[in-house]
């Protein structure tokens, strides 16, 4: 198949060498120099979707995604699919599959999950909203960068799963960072708390799998030093996302709403920059009560 990827940063690069990798005929674009076996640059956005079969971006907000469909849709063939992969508000997503449309293509939006090591190792799960014929069209590209491709409904369902997935998981991390604070607080091993809430109505992925605790539950980032992982802006950026789609819904997220503003003060006014999303763990760690 004859791809263009537009978008070649830390996601978009390792996804693109996969396509490459598995024989497609992959031509890529990034505003920044940059050069991927197998993956030949074009000039602009608008030279690697002409004449392509699938267009993929990967770009980091909806004004961008915009700005480059504006650019793309009129340079490729009708019939062909654009793949959007990027995280971006729901709005945008709706637009830019409207224009897609309306200019004779079909229209995909496919946020990612799996960070960059699931970029890397083509392990991602995909959340695509669109219809039938284009989530087909995109579903074997979706198997060759990723393990997982969920079909979630009509054009921007995909961004809706995502935003939503993630005011859950940033919610669920704070509440689990401050138990396992509160427990130190009360004298509770943090282990003996990992046994009970691990097996109890408490359990959650936060706790099970990505335990925010050096040294309890499987490896995570919090036995790296709080490396990212999953870098708390990145969460901050999701759930401003969450709270957009909220405001634009009129839909009542208070839980969703303060976990955005918790994770502001921490990336923005403390020391959570760079820092995995658990790393909120040692903040409460540091703080008293009031």
């Amino acid at each position: 198949m004859k791809i263009g990827f537009i978008g070649l940063g830390n996601m978009g690069a390792p996804m693109a060498a996969n396509l490459a990798r598995a024989g497609h005929e992959v031509t890529g674009f990034d505003m920044a120099e940059v050069s991927i076996e197998g993956v030949a640059m074009a000039a602009s956005a608008a030279e690697a979707a002409k004449g392509a079969e699938v267009v993929i971006t990967m770009l980091p907000n909806g004004q961008i995604l915009r700005a480059v469909a504006a650019e793309i849709i009129p340079a490729m063939d009708k019939g062909a699919a654009f793949v959007d992969c990027s995280t971006v508000d729901v709005d945008s997503a709706r637009a830019v599959a409207d224009q897609a449309e309306a200019a004779g293509l079909l229209a995909v939006d496919a946020p990612v999950s799996g960070g960059v090591g699931g970029a890397t190792a083509g392990t991602l799960t995909f959340m695509a909203g669109g219809s039938e014929a284009a989530f087909a069209k995109a579903a074997p590209l979706f198997d060759i960068m990723g393990q997982k491709a969920v079909h979630c409904g009509a054009a921007g369902a995909g961004q809706a799963a995502k935003i939503c997935n993630n005011m859950i998981l940033g919610a669920t991390m704070i509440v689990t960072c401050e138990a396992f604070a509160l427990a130190d607080k009360l004298g509770l091993d943090r282990q003996k708390m990992f046994d009970v809430v691990s097996t109890s109505s408490g359990y959650s992925w936060t706790m099970n799998a990505y335990c925010p605790a050096p040294g309890v539950g499987p490896q995570s980032p919090a036995d790296n030093d709080y490396k990212p992982g999953f870098a708390a802006e990145l969460m901050l950026k999701d759930l401003r996302l969450s709270q957009q789609a909220a405001e634009s819904a009129d839909a009542d997220t208070p839980m969703g709403a303060l976990a955005q503003q918790l994770y502001t003060q921490f990336v923005e006014q403390e020391d959570g920059k760079g820092m995995d999303f658990s790393a909120m763990l040692p903040r409460f760690e540091k703080r008293h009560r009031g």
